[in-house]
């Protein structure tokens, strides 16, 4: 029985759901080999999918091969290469890839750019992210939650607490909606400063801002409590946290 296209790709899919990239790999080959007719879209797939096994050189492999093919990447291309390589810390690769995004006219988005400001803040180089932060913004580009919370906890880790507070108490006058995840960057900046009675007066204003925290959340502050001897105020969190079905 001949195999199409839908089907080759729905094996190879099915493969990469399996977590056996070499079998998914091996299947693309045979759909080449076959004559198949690949479009970017199937090339993307193989793409992303080696970048998340951390198969970045096979990726950028693959990247040529479309070249080679003179086929066009689009910017899924682009922004599925330049986050596998943030994330291997691969960061001089990754502004020729967006020099190149630029040249072909297809410019980097939010998400391509979130990707970059993340590593670049993981890897102590916050200046670096808000001067990247300072060019997205002059080109036009509209900056997300996800954004505001990599910078945020960039300045949180770099100590620069103050600054992480301006950025976090703009947020809440531009009335943006914050989610947990920030707040518990917040609380653990404060923590991590010494600064219990902040900490504690933001996690009681979480769900006056229609949030609720999570269990990361009180965890960060409950041992923040208990290594300052402050141990009626962990165990009242701790039963809040029963009463809440967070234990």
């Amino acid at each position: 029985m001949k195999l199409d296209v839908v089907t080759y790709k729905s094996l190879m899919n099915g493969y990469f759901l399996l977590d056996d990239v070499n079998k998914a790999k091996y299947v693309f080959h045979i759909m080449i080999r076959k004559g198949v007719t690949l479009n970017v879209r199937s090339y993307n797939i193989l793409i992303n999918e080696l970048c998340k096994n951390k198969m970045v050189d096979e990726a950028m492999h693959v990247f040529k091969e479309i070249r080679f093919k003179n086929m066009a990447p689009n910017t899924i291309t682009y922004s599925f290469l330049i986050d596998g390589l943030c994330k291997s810390e691969r960061i001089s690769e990754v502004w020729d890839l967006l020099d190149e995004m630029h040249d072909r006219g297809q410019p980097a988005d939010i998400i391509t750019y979130n990707s970059i400001l993340d590593v670049l803040c993981k890897n102590n180089h916050v200046d670096k992210a808000i001067a990247l932060l300072t060019k997205i913004k002059d080109r036009g580009i509209q900056l997300n939650m996800c954004t505001y919370t990599i910078l945020v906890n960039g300045l949180c880790k770099s100590e620069r607490l103050k600054d992480a507070q301006k950025v976090y108490e703009d947020l809440l006058m531009k009335g943006y909606r914050l989610d947990v995840r920030i707040y518990t960057i917040m609380i653990q900046g404060l923590c991590k400063e010494g600064l219990l009675v902040e900490a504690l007066s933001l996690l009681s204003k979480i769900e006056d801002n229609g949030c609720i925290p999570n269990v990361v959340t009180y965890d960060i502050i409950i041992r923040c409590l208990f290594e300052n001897n402050q141990n009626d105020k962990a165990v009242k969190l701790l039963q809040e946290m029963v009463v809440r079905g967070l234990m």
